[in-house]
Order: structure tokens, then C-alpha cells, then sequence
């Protein structure tokens, strides 16, 4: 799912990951989607320089991506984490980030709206 061949979900493979269980994705991706803050927060601590801060909410955000298949979020999260890990964020990087997050986001939106 997604435009220009970017994959935000990877449906098939996040339902595996519950057992095939749509109700529990859903329940998920929904629990996922209602905390915004955590996007908020690490794109200020980022701006901040906060570093260890920034470290542990992108790798939050990893993890959460990992296990629900939000193919394009884990990908953009490795990278954004090794740059924060470097403590050198290039330029563009934080904005690129919020836009596939957002993007990841509405992906959601049209999964629940399917099976929720």
C-alpha cells in the first residue's frame, strides 16, 4: 500500500505476525495511531540536540514500526537512528521522517477503515 512504489504497510505480513488475527492488528495499529506525541516529542528533542532522547523515542517508533510491518517507517527509522546515534541529523532528514510518518498514518487510516 502506498504511492510510487513505497510500501507504508505490509498488510499480509503484519497480519502473520498476530496469527492472522485482524482484530488484534487493527487494535494495534490503532493504539499506535492514537499516541501522535511521540512524533512531536522526537522531532523537539532532535531540534533540542537532545540526542539520548531522540535515541529512545526513534527507536520506539522502530521497534513499534517492526512489528507491524510499517515497512517504510522501519526503513526511514534505521536510518533517522543511525544519524541521531551519530549525533549528526542531515538536513531534511527530521521533515522527511514526519511526512512518512504522516504518510504511515493514513495507510493506517484506510486499514482500519477496512477491517476495523
Amino acid at each position: 500500500m502506498g504511492d510510487n512504489g513505497v510500501v507504508y504497510i505490509e498488510l499480509a505480513d503484519g497480519l502473520k505476525r498476530v496469527m492472522g488475527n485482524t482484530k488484534l492488528y487493527v487494535k494495534l495499529l490503532n493504539k499506535f495511531k492514537e499516541d501522535p506525541t511521540i512524533l512531536e516529542a522526537l522531532i523537539a528533542a532532535v531540534q533540542g540536540a537532545d540526542y539520548e532522547k531522540a535515541k529512545g523515542l526513534v527507536h520506539t517508533i522502530k521497534g513499534i514500526a517492526a512489528n507491524l510491518s510499517l515497512t517504510e517507517l522501519y526503513k526511514q527509522s534505521v536510518e533517522f537512528e543511525a544519524q541521531i546515534k551519530n549525533k549528526e541529523v542531515k538536513s531534511g532528514v527530521p521533515e522527511s521522517f514526519k511526512t512518512c510518518f504522516e504518510e504511515t498514518i493514513k495507510n493506517i487510516d484506510k486499514v482500519i477503515e477496512q477491517y476495523g
